[in-house]
C-alpha cells in the first residue's frame, strides 16, 4: 500500500497552477490526508462560458477527467500503471453558477482493484461522477473507464 502523509495530499493542490486548470477555471479544493477523496469546483467566468452563456461543456469534462486516476496512481503506488481508458459525458442541465464534482474511491474498492490487477495482470475500473450545481442538481454526468495493471519485471517480461 502507497503511504500518503498530509503534506503529499496537501502538495496535491499545486494542480491549481497546472495552465489548463487555470485556463478552464477549475480548483481543487479539498484533498484527504489519505488522498481517497478530491473535491473540485469551478466558477462561471466568462473565460469558461460558451455562446449560450452557460458552463462550457470541455470544461465540464475536464473538471473531472484526472482525479479517478490521481487517487489511483497515488494509492496503488508505483508498482502499477494506470491510465484513462474511455469517457463519456452526458450533459444533464446548463451549468448557470458555480459546480462542483466529488471523487471518492474508498480504500476498499483500492485494495480490490490491487487485488484483481495482482491476480488477472489488469482491471478496467468503471466509476462515474455527477457535477452538480450549488442547488444540487446534476449539471453533468461523466463515466470514466481505466486500465490498471501492475508492473512487470522487466527481466521475466
Amino acid at each position: 500500500m502507497a503511504l500518503l502523509s498530509k503534506d503529499r495530499a496537501s502538495r496535491f493542490r499545486l494542480i491549481n497552477f497546472y495552465p489548463p486548470m487555470i485556463g478552464a477555471g477549475i480548483r481543487v479544493t479539498k484533498v484527504s490526508p489519505d488522498f481517497t477523496r478530491i473535491d473540485v469546483e469551478m466558477k462561471l467566468r466568462w473565460w469558461n462560458r460558451n455562446v449560450v452563456g452557460t458552463q462550457f461543456g470541455g470544461s465540464l469534462y475536464m473538471m473531472c477527467d484526472p482525479f479517478f486516476m490521481a487517487i489511483l496512481m497515488t494509492n496503488l503506488g508505483v508498482d502499477y500503471i494506470v491510465w484513462d481508458k474511455a469517457a463519456r459525458i452526458e450533459f444533464v442541465r446548463p451549468g448557470r453558477g458555480r459546480v462542483t464534482a466529488h471523487f471518492h474511491i474508498p480504500q476498499a474498492e483500492i485494495e480490490r482493484i490491487r487485488k484483481v490487477a495482482d491476480e488477472s495482470h489488469k482491471i478496467e475500473p468503471e466509476f462515474e461522477i455527477d457535477v452538480l450545481n450549488d442547488a444540487g442538481e446534476v449539471v453533468a454526468r461523466v463515466h470514466k473507464t481505466l486500465y490498471v495493471r501492475r508492473k512487470r519485471d522487466r527481466a521475466t517480461g
